[in-house]
């Protein structure tokens, strides 16, 4: 299988950075997991997009899934998951993170914009690259969260439905 032209290391895409500062180009970041893309995840990347001119966006390895939602997760590869979303029009870019958190990877490529769900908004649910976001000039912007559209309740309803089924792969 090709791998997606669209998939970045992160020194690549410090050297396109560069570019497109020269070229007053509004960067945009967001970041996730992206285990069984759905129509959330879609929508929120549209929006991220129409905020700036290049979408970049950070998926956490395998690895670091695994350390975070457990063993039976991801779902599909990290390999798998960039090229789902490097096929969409909205996202210019894909790199993976392997570290639980994308601080390392905002501090380095400083996009002007980062986005994270409206679930953050309020202050409950910390964000880690807060300060170093906000230290180097940079926005935070929030994207509406579409509810009942989430990877966690996809995978409960194909599991409930899919219990004690025969299924041929």
């Amino acid at each position: 299988m090709a791998v997606s032209p669209k998939l970045k290391t992160l020194d690549e895409l410090l050297t396109l950075r560069r570019e497109w500062a020269e070229q007053g180009k509004i960067v945009v970041w967001t970041n996730g997991c992206f285990d069984l893309l759905h129509a959330g995840h879609v929508h929120s990347l549209r929006g991220a997009k129409s905020l700036g001119d290049i979408l970049v966006v950070g998926i956490n390895s395998d690895e670091s899934i695994r350390a975070n939602k457990g063993p039976l997760r991801p779902v599909m590869s990290e390999a798998d998951r960039a090229e789902v979303l490097g096929a969409l029009e909205s996202v210019d870019h894909v790199t993976v993170f392997n570290e639980a958190d994308p601080v390392a990877a905002i501090a380095a490529l400083r996009p002007d914009i980062h986005c994270k769900g409206a679930d953050y908004a309020d202050g409950a649910k910390p964000i880690p690259e807060q300060e170093i976001v906000l230290g180097y000039g940079g926005q935070i912007r929030f994207l509406p969260v579409y509810e009942g559209r989430s990877t966690s309740g996809l995978i409960a309803r194909i599991v409930a439905a899919y219990s004690g089924a025969s299924c041929q792969p």
